[in-house]
């Protein structure tokens, strides 16, 4: 049974700021990431095909975590499984350094009004944290249907080329998702004809 959680969490509550979660276990191998997992479509799609691959979804709600893991050992999936996780406080903990191969980020919250934009996953922060999370020549994949989210992606990327290169070009995007999987949110955006901004990175060596 599907578990009925909040669309929206506020990621400044003070409870996502008052603990410290430990390093996640990993087997040796690559290691793919998908920041605010959700259901984990993506990642359901992505695992099977990559069978030596660890896939690990981090979410904020504790409810599609626990859905999540329920699912892929149901389906015999032990190379996906899902992490309780604040992203903006906990990403630096909970990974070794250019321990991940690619990380994911598939349509984040937009928090529309400009009050709200400080609870937007994407900042200077983060592109620094992944850029020590991730390997050199590992790779960043953000895609969002809000054209001023994307943007907004776009320049907090771009304002740090010497971490990060755009695989497409400075300041563009990419037309397709290349990596065979989709999540919920996409596959309702092509089927209703909108458009889908796409960013691919690569990691830059220091």
């Amino acid at each position: 049974m599907k578990a009925r959680v909040r669309h929206h969490v506020n990621p400044l509550r003070s409870q996502f700021h008052a603990r410290r979660l430990a390093t996640v276990p990993l087997p040796p191998g690559e290691v793919e990431v998908e920041l605010g997992c959700a259901d984990a479509r993506f990642l359901f799609e992505r695992a099977p095909a990559h069978p030596k691959t660890t896939f690990v979804g981090l979410e904020i709600r504790a409810a599609l975590v626990a859905q999540v893991n329920r699912e892929a050992r149901e389906l015999g999936l032990g190379n996906l499984r899902a992490q309780f996780a604040h992203v903006n406080v906990d990403l630096d903990a909970l990974f070794d350094d250019e321990r991940l191969a690619r990380v994911y980020i598939n349509f984040p919250d937009p928090w529309f009004k400009r009050r709200h934009h400080k609870r937007r996953l994407m900042s200077p922060e983060l592109i620094a944290c992944l850029h020590r999370k991730i390997r050199p020549g590992g790779e960043l994949f953000f895609q969002s249907d809000v054209w001023e989210l994307a943007l907004d992606a776009l320049a907090t990327v771009e304002e740090q080329p010497e971490r990060f290169a755009n695989i497409a070009g400075p300041w563009s995007f990419v037309r397709d998702n290349p990596f065979g999987a989709r999540s919920l949110r996409e596959v309702r955006c092509e089927a209703r004809g909108l458009r889908i901004w796409r960013l691919r990175y690569r990691r830059l060596a220091d």
